[in-house]
């Protein structure tokens, strides 16, 4: 077994957390190392967020030619053609791909490729793809190995007629008739890809509503958008068996008691993760974890002296960016850098189907239940002239404000564009600011971020333009 010189720092994945974490590393002086067993970037970047929201961009494209006659544009045989648009997406993820590689060579981080497996708290043992074992020694380990799509046993997944979102977003064929199992932010996001592209799509999610986790109000305007689009939705449903064979899938359904059979060509299965720690060496060194996730302090310390763990893998939330901000607070501990304590219920949350889905913080009901004195602030999209003048009538902005101090305790918003409003709203929040100060700001006029402004002062009882 040959053995590399010694790290300051190890990361074990090269997705959103692990990268960024190496990058960080080498700004700070340490020696680092990225071990990457399949692709620079990760899920996110190589089968997730980058590559859906190119094809998602192609969607809404569709969508603007499919009701073009409100512009004044006609067409003769309009013909969207998927596989240039999944072709496109690859192209995004290869020049991000690229970026990434570029950005650890900058930083002095070293990537090494293959399979990693912690030997001790301080040495990994890497097996490239001849079979060869390299052991690498470091100060510090980051175990940022992420997560992939769960399954359960009536949905087994073999990649042809059941699928996850990993197949679904290379396939270059639109099925005839799809169910997607599932209502959350992949689910939602690929339903309109998959219907503005034609298919005849299905959502099935077990809760009372989409996008579960979104403030109820959020929820039926998306669902009322979706109804528009000519998305089927079954909620409070669950699938109990499928049958695939060779030209389709056979579902049974269950909802209210009552058992029923569905076709579809094809079902995707988008209900979650589950984390990648197994063969990793993680009993050899005793790390702890629950239900599978790997135990954390605020540093991102782990049980065990020098194990960090950031991303996914932690089970705090699967989203990106707390990968970011997670890698660099580990590596921030490992340098002796002050950190601070990352507030996960006030983390952005991001849905890019159309219209898009926005939040942070509380929703009004978990605001209730912690026994805030709770007032809303509320802005209809359709008042918006920046809005309307795109054609975009769809979605609500939701404020839930503490009514004794003013304090922004939580935003939602579904709408164009919103998630770009979202970071106005974290910052109010980060610098302890009210919706008085909120209304205050004088907002560009026209523009989407007027309907933050309207719904602060909505709060206020000061709303101008509805």
């Amino acid at each position: 077994m040959a053995t590399d010189s010694e790290y300051d720092v190890a990361v074990i994945g090269g997705g959103p957390g692990g990268y960024v974490a190496a990058i960080r590393a080498g700004q700070l002086g340490l020696k680092a190392c990225v071990i990457e067993k399949e692709a620079l970037g990760g899920v996110c970047l190589n089968w997730g967020c980058i590559p859906s929201k190119a094809l998602l961009k192609n969607a809404e494209v569709v969508s603007y030619v499919q009701r073009a006659d409100q512009f004044g544009l006609s067409f003769d045989n309009f013909h969207a053609d998927y596989t240039v648009a999944v072709k496109r997406s690859r192209q995004v993820v290869d020049r991000m791909t690229r970026g990434v590689a570029f950005l650890l060579r900058k930083n002095n981080v070293e990537h090494i490729p293959g399979t990693a497996r912690i030997a001790a708290a301080n040495a990994i043992d890497v097996a490239d793809s001849d079979g060869q074992t390299t052991r690498v020694r470091a100060r510090n380990v980051i175990i940022a190995t992420g997560a992939r799509p769960r399954s359960i046993p009536p949905l087994p997944v073999d990649g042809q007629r059941i699928i996850t979102s990993r197949e679904s977003i290379v396939a270059d064929d639109v099925p005839g008739s799809i169910a997607i199992i599932g209502g959350g932010a992949i689910g939602v996001e690929f339903a309109y890809i998959y219907r503005m592209y034609g298919a005849d799509v299905t959502i099935i999610e077990l809760l009372p509503r989409i996008v579960p986790n979104e403030d109820e109000e959020i929820s039926q305007q998306l669902e009322r958008a979706f109804t528009r689009h000519g998305i089927n939705m079954q909620t409070g449903a669950g699938v109990t068996a499928a049958q695939p064979d060779a030209t389709g899938v056979t579902l049974t359904i269950e909802k209210d008691g009552a058992s029923e059979t569905a076709r579809f060509d094809k079902v995707l299965v988008a209900i979650g993760v589950q984390p990648n720690t197994e063969n990793l060496g993680l009993e050899t060194v005793g790390v702890a974890t629950n239900r599978g996730y790997i135990t954390i302090d605020d540093r991102m310390a782990t049980n065990v002296p020098g194990i960090y763990a950031v991303g996914d893998v932690t089970g705090k939330l699967a989203l990106a960016h707390v990968a970011f901000a997670q890698g660099v607070t580990a590596v921030e501990a490992i340098a002796g850098e002050e950190t601070q304590p990352l507030d996960y219920t006030f983390m952005p949350r991001a849905t890019y189907c159309h219209p898009q889905v926005a939040s942070f913080g509380l929703t009004e009901a978990q605001a209730r239940e912690q026994g805030y004195d709770v007032k809303i602030g509320r802005f209809n999209v359709q008042a918006s002239g920046k809005a309307v003048a795109m054609g975009e009538n769809d979605g609500l902005v939701k404020l839930v404000i503490d009514a004794n101090y003013g304090e922004l305790l939580g935003g939602h918003m579904c709408g164009p564009e919103v998630t770009e409003l979202l970071a106005e709203l974290q910052m109010t929040h980060l610098l302890e600011g009210t919706t008085l100060e909120l209304g205050w700001a004088v907002h560009a006029h026209p523009s989407v971020a007027e309907m933050v402004h309207e719904a602060a002062l909505d709060a206020e009882g000061r709303a101008l333009h509805m």
